[in-house]
């Protein structure tokens, strides 16, 4: 009669791990979203994180309009767990058009050695990214091209992020975010604040973590330190993050929590 109460007990310790993580995940979230965090978003979040280990806190998931997407960085988490065997990415050159800056990429994820492959395809051109990876669309079009075909290996329902290109870009029916207006070299803009000015202003009017923000910013100008980047990338990102900030508040946060752990690295 004791070999049902060892398994059982084997059964709990393996369980521990994803309840724990579930635990840390319901926090992150209702830090992050607080009143929006509800009901339906509670069991989807508890559904992605014990069938799948995704993290909140470490950027795995994202949540837009009450609902739960998966990124880039969880699904290559999730495939380094499973000990994914490869990922073949070719172009499929019949459909792409580089002088108009169009590109379809194919994906094949080899779950394991024995796998005949799942496929994903991925495209991306000006009209359907943000203007504020214009010029990336090839690389846009093998990151979706790969979350795809890892959402098919591993059984994924939920969009990934970086399929709809949510961040940053603003709904159809939403104007493009406004720019600052130029100011001279030395900050003293006429009638304008400071870019570091409205940069703190932001935050404090909207109770940022300056720290998240800093990494954020870097990550926005690709740029390795935020000392870097030109006084143009600054204002297009404090006028974006002030855009955001005022339409969806709740996204901001979620995408600002996908950078904890790092910011110390922004430097």
């Amino acid at each position: 009669m004791a070999q049902p109460e060892v398994k059982n007990n084997r059964t709990d310790r393996i369980k521990q791990p994803s309840r724990k993580l579930l635990r840390e995940n319901v926090s992150w979230a209702r830090k992050a979203l607080g009143s929006a965090f509800g009901s339906r978003a509670k069991i989807s979040l508890e559904t992605l994180t014990l069938e799948f280990g995704f993290s909140v806190k470490g950027g795995d998931l994202q949540i837009i309009n009450s609902n739960w997407y998966v990124t880039h960085i969880g699904l290559i988490g999730l495939a380094r767990r499973k000990r994914c065997s490869g990922i073949h990415v070719e172009a499929v050159d019949s459909l792409c058009d580089s002088g108009a800056n169009r590109f379809v990429l194919k994906a094949t994820v080899f779950p394991s050695k024995g796998s005949s492959g799942f496929v994903g395809y991925g495209d991306a051109d000006p009209s359907n990214v943000s203007s504020l990876v214009r010029g990336a669309e090839m690389r846009v079009a093998e990151t979706r091209a790969v979350n795809r075909a890892l959402r098919k290996a591993y059984g994924i329902g939920i969009c990934s992020v970086e399929e709809i290109g949510a961040f940053a870009q603003p709904s159809q029916s939403s104007p493009e975010p406004k720019k600052l207006p130029p100011q001279p070299a030395n900050g003293n803009g006429q009638g304008s604040p400071k870019v570091r000015d409205r940069l703190c202003q932001i935050i404090r009017q909207h109770q940022l973590d300056p720290n998240l923000v800093k990494a954020y910013a870097t990550d926005f100008c690709a740029v390795k330190a935020l000392r870097d980047a030109t006084r143009e990338q600054i204002e297009n990102f404090v006028a974006h993050l002030a855009d955001w900030a005022e339409k969806d508040r709740n996204a901001l946060l979620c995408q600002l929590n996908s950078y904890l752990g790092q910011e110390a690295g922004a430097a």
